[in-house]
């Protein structure tokens, strides 16, 4: 029956689309796709609310007595679903929560950990899972760690005395440390996050403004670095967006003062719901750009001042989209069209969360699979190679008086790292028109039949269920090109990736 109403839908939209043009040139590339956009973050959080009550990692994803755990404790299910997205790299233990975080308390034997009162989410951390258990559950997804360090309570010591654990030589304290406890080779973790949201004075422990921050940043760097020269180094990037421009300060203050020694800089962004559909859609996906656009113009122009080899790269190290049902896979979706397009400078991104890779039915107790699950994992597998610059012509609508002109469609293009195909990834915008698509192929030529990938649910506040998972699975079909022109109807609100062979 699925197949069925989808056939009908796609024939319906032949009859019933407006007209655009996606133009694509592969000599007109922005640059290639680091594969760490692709990756994930995780954090110990505890919630007492009606929708949710329990921790986002312990339970769900560590719990040494559950039938479905591996031999370190940790849930197979999100192992297998990570491995299957072929996430590259995990940023743990936070957050907001390592602004308070004694990583010395989370290594040894598990019975001799201390409990600490977590003082951003309010519970009581026994501890089980540190740094050994983070490094363990890396290795059997197969993805890099990323360590976020305490710069709120945190102290140069405690930083340096992490690296020395996690990447020293047998020889030293700390290294020892680490081999006594059951791990004589060093984990060497390339990348480390100098702390999380700190100039989120509201909410974070250890607010600091821009001077002290990057008075202490420099210092931990300096003292990381020589503990471990190889190392790679997240400068904290502003996450408190205010409309009197701080956070625009905040990040000139921090490239300038860190260029020589951050390798990049986090950005966080969170897609706000609105019971606006078009609000939600447009002014979100508008913010989104200049969140990137902004910081990446403020670092290529560092760059061009101090005559820097590089610029210091965007981490958008904590993304995702509020909202209910495929509406938020929507939004999802575009933060990875956006980050595709910003190839040149977005070289590492981490989805927030893990637990949220798959959805939890409360009756059955079982996790399965969602329409975004499917989403995320046809850009993770198939979008490697080179970002092109895409030109888009259609139709565009108003989000409020500001954001004016925004596109339909939502477009991002790979040329693949075979040479020989490309992916488009098309998001449709209009929640009602289904928008009929000439791509045309400015260089060479479109070869063979094109596999289109359809992710589209009628209903866009659905509640996912695990009784529906079957439906969620991204439609199929093979369609003609003419060499130079694929044409095809993208369905309203839905997602789309073909991928088409290709002839220079």
């Amino acid at each position: 029956m699925k197949y069925v109403t989808a056939i009908l839908l796609f024939w319906t939209c032949l009859l019933s689309a407006q007209d655009a043009t996606i133009k694509i040139d592969i000599d007109r590339v922005i640059d290639d796709i680091d594969p760490k956009i692709y990756g994930v973050f995780m954090e110990p959080i505890e919630f007492n609310m009606r929708e949710f009550k329990g921790n986002t990692l312990y339970g769900p994803v560590y719990d040494p007595e559950s039938p479905l755990a591996n031999k370190d404790g940790f849930n197979k299910e999100y192992v297998e679903a990570a491995k299957e997205l072929g996430l590259t790299n995990m940023r743990w233990p936070g957050g907001n929560y390592v602004s308070n975080y004694n990583w010395q308390d989370g290594i040894g034997p598990k019975q001799q950990r201390p409990v600490r009162k977590e003082l951003v989410w309010g519970f009581n951390e026994t501890n089980q899972v540190g740094t050994d258990e983070w490094v363990q559950l890396n290795k059997a997804i197969g993805s890099e760690n990323v360590v976020c360090i305490n710069m709120g309570t945190g102290t140069i010591d405690d930083a340096r005395y992490w690296v020395e654990y996690c990447n020293g030589e047998k020889g030293t304290y700390y290294a020892d440390l680490r081999s006594k406890y059951g791990h004589p080779e060093p984990f060497d973790i390339k990348y480390w996050c100098l702390g999380n949201e700190v100039d989120g004075s509201p909410w974070i422990m250890g607010y600091k403004n821009a001077e002290d921050y990057c008075k202490l940043a420099k210092e931990i760097a300096k003292a990381m670095k020589k503990t471990d020269p190889d190392i790679s180094l997240v400068a904290n990037g502003s996450s408190y967006y205010q409309p009197d421009m701080n956070w625009v300060e905040w990040n000139w203050m921090v490239l300038n003062e860190l260029k020589d020694l951050a390798d990049y800089l986090s950005l966080h962004r969170y897609w706000v719901y609105s019971d606006d559909y078009y609000t939600y859609m447009g002014q979100q996906a508008m913010e989104l750009e200049e969140k990137i656009s902004i910081p990446a113009s403020q670092s290529k122009t560092v760059q061009t001042i101090y005559k820097t080899e590089k610029p210091v790269y965007l981490s958008f190290d904590e993304w995702a989209a509020h909202g209910r049902g495929f509406l938020s896979t929507l939004a999802n979706a575009q933060f990875l069209n956006a980050f595709i397009r910003h190839a040149d400078m977005v070289k590492m991104a981490n989805y927030t969360l893990l637990t949220s890779i798959l959805s939890f039915d409360p009756e059955s107790k079982k996790s399965y699979k969602t329409p975004f699950f499917y989403t995320f994992r046809m850009f993770s597998k198939n979008c490697h190679g080179k970002s092109l610059d895409v030109f888009v012509d259609c139709d565009t609508f108003n989000a409020d008086d500001f954001y004016r002109g925004i596109p339909y469609l939502d477009v991002s293009a790979v040329f693949a790292e075979d040479d020989k195909s490309l992916i488009i990834n098309v998001v449709n915008r209009h929640k009602d028109e289904a928008i009929k698509t000439d791509i045309q192929c400015c260089t060479g030529n479109f070869s063979g039949k094109a596999n289109v990938q359809e992710v589209y649910r009628e209903d866009l506040q659905e509640t996912y269920s695990y009784e529906k998972r079957e439906e969620y699975k991204p439609v199929s079909r093979e369609i003609s090109t003419d060499g130079s022109k694929i044409s095809y109807p993208f369905p309203p609100h839905s997602f789309t990736q073909i991928i088409v062979g290709f002839d220079k």
